[in-house]
């Protein structure tokens, strides 16, 4: 299986009622690559992974996960959403909320396995949560919540990790562990992160691809001033010492950032 793409589009095209969201995409992840996808609001980025789980069908153009169509492939991929707002007060412990990953492997209505129990222990200790089995979910950090979820993708033993805006809600020294945790799985699994953290994409990946409704990637993870200002739709200044990088977008003339 590891002698063909992990992923693979070819001239894909999605649309919703007449508005293109995603146009033309050609794209090849290889297998154990850590791909960052960057892109404004709008710009195609979750339509692109639910593309990838076979939870929207391209209206015109080819995907491939492993060689097969999405359809027959979801138990290879392991998904890891934005942090949505919940009731932190609801009685869910950790151990509970990751079991949860193993849902789809489990016949209905006849409950949890032997083996769901054990795969639920082996992403928990992978994602470092081990001390927090039993606690409530709600007292958890942003960080620790983001683990939790990563340990739940992790119950189905993926080939492939999607992760959408992992860093959005935490704090800068739990993001720096978060990073080493996905670099430790990325030896096993391949990784797709979609973030607006430019540097922070720039520092961890191993490669890039800018999405704004068309697709760009070269397969590495230099970003050109051409391809920011293409991607953004704006000028675009790339302030680089050494590494890491920022990169900051100009202002308007009212001094504010550009959206």
């Amino acid at each position: 299986m590891n002698d063909m793409p992990a992923i693979s589009l070819k001239r894909v095209y999605i649309r919703y009622d007449n508005d293109i969201a995603l146009e033309d995409i050609n794209l090849e992840i290889e297998p154990n690559d850590f791909l960052g996808i960057i892109g404004p609001n709008g710009g195609g980025k979750t339509t692109l992974l639910k593309t990838f789980l076979g939870l929207i069908k391209p209206d015109k153009g080819e995907i491939r996960v492993y060689g097969k169509p999405p359809s027959k492939t979801r138990s290879l991929i392991g998904y890891v959403p934005q942090i949505s707002t919940f009731d932190y007060q609801y009685p869910i412990n950790v151990w509970d909320v990751v079991l949860m990953g193993r849902l789809n492997k489990t016949r209905l209505l006849m409950g949890y396995t032997k083996r769901d129990k054990e795969m639920t222990a082996i992403a928990i200790r992978q994602a470092g949560m081990d001390k927090y089995t039993h606690r409530q979910i709600g007292r958890l950090s942003g960080g620790q919540i983001q683990r939790v979820l990563i340990a739940r993708a992790l119950t189905s033993q993926p080939k492939i990790l999607l992760l959408d805006e992992p860093t959005a809600s935490i704090d800068p020294e739990f993001e720096t562990g978060l990073y080493e945790l996905l670099h430790e799985l990325n030896n096993e699994l391949t990784i797709i992160l979609v973030s607006h953290d430019i540097g922070a994409i720039s520092q961890h990946v191993t490669s890039v691809a800018c999405l704004n409704r068309k697709l760009f990637h070269h397969g590495g993870k230099d970003l050109t001033t051409e391809i920011m200002e293409s991607t953004y739709g704006c000028p675009i200044d790339l302030i680089a010492h050494g590494t890491p990088h920022r990169v900051l977008k100009k202002h308007d003339e009212r001094g504010d950032w550009h959206a």
